[in-house]
C-alpha cells in the first residue's frame, strides 16, 4: 500500500471527486479525515471506507470559515497524530449568467469557497505538514481555471486563481519538502453537471467536447490526485495536470 500510515484531509469529500479520492487514500493505507459542509454525505463516505476495512472519521466543515478549517486540521492531527496529505477538493459553480448579471452576493459566495477555502486549508495545513517532515497538498482546479467558458465568471476566476495559489505555495513550500500540485477536471460524471444533462440540445455538445469523445468519471480523477500524493510524483510540484479528456486542446 502506498500510502500506508500517511494521513490524509479531504475536504469535499462526500461525494464525487472527493469521495472517490478519500476511499483510494484508504485503500492505499492512508488514515483519512473526511470533511463537508453536508454531514450525511461525508459520513457516507467514511462508512464505506470502515466498511472495507479503512480507517476515516468525518469533520463537518465548511471551508470558507477560518475557525472551521484550524478545526479541521486540529482534530485530524489529534485523532490521527500528524498530517501528511491536504486535498483541497470543495467547490462549486455558478450560476450560468453573463458577468453583469451574477449577483455580487454570488459571486462572494463562489470565490470564498473555491479560492479562499484553498487558501485557508494551505495556511492552516502547512505549520502540520512541517512538523511530518512534508508531504502534498494537491488542490482542485478545473479546465475552466485554464481557460474562459461563457457565463461562469466566478468560476472561472476562482479556479484560475487556484492555478496561480498552487505556483505560488509550491514556490513557497518547496524548502520543506512539501509538494503543492493541483488537478484541472473537465467534465466529469458528478453532481455538478447535472444541470447541463437535462439540457437536450446542449448536452451532445458538452459530454463529447474533448478528444476522447467521453466525459470523465470520478474514479479517473481520483487516480491522478493518488498519482500526486504519492512519493511516485517526488519531483513534481507547482504542476496543473489537466484531468479533461484532453478538452483543454479541444
Amino acid at each position: 500500500m502506498k500510502l500506508n500510515e500517511k494521513i490524509a484531509i479531504v475536504t469535499g469529500g462526500g461525494a464525487g471527486i472527493g469521495r472517490q479520492a478519500a476511499i483510494r487514500f484508504a485503500k492505499e493505507g492512508a488514515k483519512v479525515t473526511v470533511a463537508d459542509v453536508n454531514s450525511q454525505s461525508g459520513e457516507e463516505t467514511v462508512s464505506l471506507i470502515v466498511e472495507s476495512g479503512g480507517e476515516a472519521i468525518f469533520v463537518k466543515t465548511d471551508v470558507k470559515n477560518s475557525n472551521q478549517v484550524k478545526e479541521l486540521i486540529n482534530t485530524t492531527t489529534n485523532t490521527f497524530g500528524g498530517l501528511h496529505i491536504l486535498v483541497n477538493n470543495a467547490g462549486i459553480s455558478n450560476s450560468e449568467v453573463r458577468s453583469v448579471d451574477l449577483s455580487e452576493e454570488e459571486w462572494d459566495h463562489v470565490i470564498d469557497i473555491n479560492l479562499k477555502g484553498v487558501f485557508l486549508g494551505i495556511k492552516y495545513a502547512v505549520p502540520e505538514l512541517k512538523k511530518s517532515g512534508g508531504g502534498a497538498i494537491i488542490n482542485t482546479a478545473s479546465l475552466l481555471g485554464l481557460k474562459g467558458k461563457k457565463y461562469q465568471s466566478a468560476y472561472n476566476a476562482s479556479k484560475a486563481g487556484v492555478v496561480l495559489l498552487t505556483q505560488n505555495a509550491a514556490l513557497e513550500y518547496g524548502k520543506y519538502n512539501i509538494r503543492v500540485n493541483a488537478i484541472a477536471p473537465g467534465v466529469i460524471d458528478t453532481k455538478i453537471i447535472d444541470a447541463w444533462k437535462q439540457d437536450e440540445r446542449r448536452w451532445p455538445f458538452i459530454s463529447r467536447a474533448n478528444a476522447l469523445g467521453r466525459i470523465g468519471s470520478p474514479d479517473e480523477v481520483a487516480n491522478a490526485i493518488f498519482f500526486l500524493a504519492s512519493d511516485e510524483a517526488s519531483f513534481i510540484t507547482g504542476a496543473t495536470l489537466s484531468v479533461d479528456g484532453g478538452g483543454l486542446t479541444f
